[in-house]
């Protein structure tokens, strides 16, 4: 390796190190500060205002969108636009979480002054313990850290990835506060690669009829015709009312093809699998994977609560989803 190159790596370990080091030592700040500021932020019945400017400014977008995301309604409010009109946007049921390394930034004071007029609470993620920010807001979460992870020790780095820390603490002791669950998080999130993970069976599964069906007393050159033309490589074997008695796959086709004298003669419930596997339409994509790769199989059938069949699911399915 090139000595540039081996200057670059040791600068990039020193500074995950440093940031590394510096989030660490905020679990021994995880005392009664911390407490009262989930007993505001989850007592709080409009939105949180998360609030900053530049490189903090930064970190609060993230914030607000990880709160948000995981059940705590929140905004960004730029310390300098809500000096100018933007501070229209908090309510009286709202709180304020400040963030900033000094504590000093006017703009932020200024914020908290109004926020106070108005009986808002305040809660502080500060780098400077005797800031005027710290010492003012109801509670202060201290991030504060020996040195930037920066050579010159001027860039916001080890800094700001405190706050950022803090700030994920705080939603996540939030989000297990209110008991925000699998579900809940699926409906903020109907779209992109987690919407996908979070789609239900519903969703995905084959009906009508796509579903391969066949009677106990169809002949195997019938169920080999219906699993051919439904292309799922399995056929779900019913009675007159849809109930569930049996699933044929292509192995069962081929132990059959194998051991059989006149396989195409025989009926569905000569070769079918009297114990299927099945999952309910209102579990999620995730949990059907789980199932299949568990099993070693390639498809599950989908019934409601009288073991009728209603729908098909196929490993196909979930990756065409581009969920993984």
């Amino acid at each position: 390796m090139a000595l540039d190159s081996r200057a670059s790596v040791a600068a990039a370990v020193r500074v995950l190190e440093a940031e590394s080091e510096a989030i660490r030592n905020l679990v021994d700040r995880l005392g009664e500060p911390f407490l009262r500021a989930v007993d505001i932020a989850g007592a709080c019945s409009g939105k949180i205002a998360v609030t900053g400017l530049g490189k903090s400014g930064i970190i609060c977008k993230k914030i607000a969108a990880t709160l948000s995301s995981t059940g705590s309604p929140a905004f960004f409010l730029h310390a300098a636009d809500a000096m100018h009109g933007d501070c229209g946007l908090l309510s009286v049921n709202d709180i304020v979480l400040a963030v900033s390394k000094s504590g000093e930034t006017p703009e932020i004071l200024h914020l908290l002054n109004m926020a106070k007029r108005l009986g808002l609470p305040v809660v502080a993620i500060a780098g400077e313990r005797s800031s005027s920010l710290a010492k003012f807001a109801d509670v202060s979460l201290d991030v504060s850290v020996e040195k930037e992870a920066c050579p010159l020790g001027l860039a916001p780095t080890t800094s700001t990835a405190a706050a950022l820390a803090m700030g994920d603490a705080l939603a996540v002791a939030l989000m297990e506060r209110k008991g925000f669950n699998v579900e809940d998080f699926a409906s903020l999130h109907p779209a992109g690669s987690i919407g996908k993970k979070l789609m239900r069976i519903e969703d995905l599964m084959h009906r009508g009829d796509s579903i391969p069906r066949v009677m106990e007393s169809t002949p195997m050159s019938e169920v080999i015709y219906e699993m051919t033309r439904k292309s799922l490589g399995m056929a779900a074997v019913t009675d007159e009312r849809g109930v569930l008695l049996g699933v044929i796959s292509d192995g069962d086709l081929r132990r059959m093809l194998q051991k059989a004298a006149d396989p195409l003669k025989l009926p569905a419930s000569r070769v079918m699998n009297r114990n299927p596997k099945t999952i309910q339409k209102e579990e999620l994509a995730t949990a059907a994977l789980s199932r299949m790769e568990d099993m070693k199989i390639t498809s599950l059938v989908v019934v409601d609560a009288e073991r009728i069949v209603i729908g098909v699911l196929h490993l196909h399915d979930l990756w065409r989803t581009e969920m993984f």
